[in-house]
This record gives structure tokens, sequence and C-alpha cells, in this order.
């Protein structure tokens, strides 16, 4: 697989998230948040669970621990995201967890010293400023949901950072496998001391989550592993952005929620990010991982 084929797949999982908002909002008319998390996480668990089964004996401590790590970064951002919007609205909620576009250029120069590129800071402005376009209906002041909100972009910046990091060195299926079991341990944590349960659901409840288990979660989250040993996870953090113009897209078809000239504008904000020239060291670093990966 080279880069086209890697960021191919990145919006290939974008496609599929933005769809995941439609069935995350019929999933949550008959369960709690924990309780769909926790379900779509199960599903996640078994199946790759059996894709990896054999393997699963000769997983090493190092890559146990790196799994771990991705999973307690993606059960935190989930967490921080539905309590960010108790608090404050989608539109601002949707608008400042698309920041962790802006903080994943960061993140490698806060915590391992690597040089900032120019080229993308200047994509994830862009990027972020389509996002905003699309979504962000500010209203009233700055409160703890905002807050929170933030944390949660920080949070996925952190695991779209590490993903890239890790997948260099580990199989991807084992890779996703663990980080799904850890963060459905952490959900059903969640599920207990809250005293919900997932026995006993509205069958639509159950299509909801087994939708959001099978797509979003599997295939998505191990697309998405294997993607990104391919590209920069700065790049591919912009990509993934257009999960907010997949959604509105899908919320125009099926929800027949009405088009806006700023929507638009948003779109084609987004698609100008993606299309931005790569610079001279995004091209050195495709040639290292491909030759690394021969």
């Amino acid at each position: 697989m080279n880069r086209f084929k890697g960021e191919m797949g990145l919006i290939l999982v974008s496609i599929v998230w933005g769809s995941g908002f439609i069935a995350t909002a019929i999933g949550l008319d008959y369960m709690s948040t924990y309780e769909t998390l926790a379900g779509r996480f199960l599903v996640a668990s078994i199946l790759l669970g059996a894709f990896n089964f054999r393997k699963i004996r000769s997983i090493g401590r190092k890559t146990l621990k790196r799994g771990m790590i991705l999973g307690v970064f993606l059960f935190t951002a989930f967490v921080l995201q539905t309590l960010g919007l108790e608090f404050t609205t989608a539109s601002k909620n949707a608008f400042l967890t698309a920041v962790c576009v802006a903080v994943v250029p960061f993140i490698g120069y806060l915590f391992h010293k690597r040089a900032l590129v120019r080229m993308d800071i200047i994509r994830a402005a862009v990027a972020m400023s389509g996002v905003g376009l699309i979504s962000l209906q500010w209203s009233g002041g700055v409160n703890v949901g905002d807050f929170l909100s933030f944390l949660c972009a920080f949070a996925f910046a952190l695991h779209i950072f590490y993903t890239g990091e890790f997948t260099q060195e580990e199989d991807a299926i084992t890779l996703t496998m663990i980080q799904m079991m850890t963060a459905f341990v952490l959900s059903m944590t969640a599920v207990a001391v809250r005293g919900d349960s997932l026995i006993g659901q509205d069958p639509g409840g159950y299509l909801a989550v087994l939708y959001l288990g099978v797509f979003s979660t599997t295939i998505c989250f191990l697309v998405m592993t294997i993607s990104q040993k391919y590209t920069k996870p700065a790049r591919a953090a912009v990509i993934m952005s257009t999960e907010s113009l997949f959604a509105m897209v899908f919320s125009i078809l099926i929800l027949h929620e009405a088009v806006t000239i700023r929507m638009i504008f948003g779109a084609l904000v987004i698609f100008l990010a993606i299309v931005l020239p790569q610079r001279e060291e995004e091209v050195v670093h495709a040639k290292v991982l491909e030759k690394d990966a021969v």
C-alpha cells in the first residue's frame, strides 16, 4: 500500500464515521451513552479477537502496552466528548472536537522535540475553518462543556499521533484489537458504576450498536491503523476532518436537513486543506515509510 491508498483509506473511514452520527443518534434513543460505547467496543473486540485468535498468545508486553495506551486515549476522548455535550451545544462540541486537527502537529513538537512543518499548521488551520463553517453556531460564552470538548480534542490528537507512531512497528489487527478490548473494559466499568446494563435493551438499540461496532469501530479503526502507516499523523488528522463534511451529507440525505451556502463553502474549504501542496519534508517522510515497508 502506498501513500495514496493510505489516504484513500482515511477518507473511507471519514465517510463511514459520518454515517455513524446517524446510527449513534438512533442508538441513543434506546440506550445510554455508556451502554452504546460498551456495546460498540464489545462487538469490535469479539470480531477482532476472532480474526486474531491465533496471535493472542504471542502478543508481547510492548505491543500490549501500546494497544492499551491507544485504548485509554480512545475511551477518554469519547467520554470527554459525551460529557462536553451535556454542558454545551452540539455545534460547539463538534467544532472544538475538530481542534484535534490543529493539535496533532504540536504533539511531536511538545513530547518528542520534532520540528514543526509550516504547511502542516497552515493545512490544519484551513481544515478547522472549513469544519467551523459547516458545524459552528456559536452562542453564549465559554463554559465547562467547551473546556471538556477541547480536552476531548487533545485526547483524539494523542490517539491519532500515537497510532501513527505505533503502527510503524506493530501488526495493525493486533494493535487495534488490544485498544478495542481496553476501551470495552473501561466502558463496561462506567456502565457498572452507573448501574446500567447491556441486557434487555430494545432491538432498535442493538441494531444501531451492531452497525457502530462492525463498521464505525472494527472496520474504521482497523483501516485507520493500517492507513496511518503510510501518511503523517498531521495529514491524517486533516483528512479525517472530512468526517464533519460527510456527517453533513448524510444528515441532508437521511434526515433531510437544509443546505446552506455556508455549509457548501465549508466543504470546499476542507477539500482545499486536503489538496494543498505537500512540502518536501512530507515527501521525504513518505519515501522513508515506503522504504521501511519493503
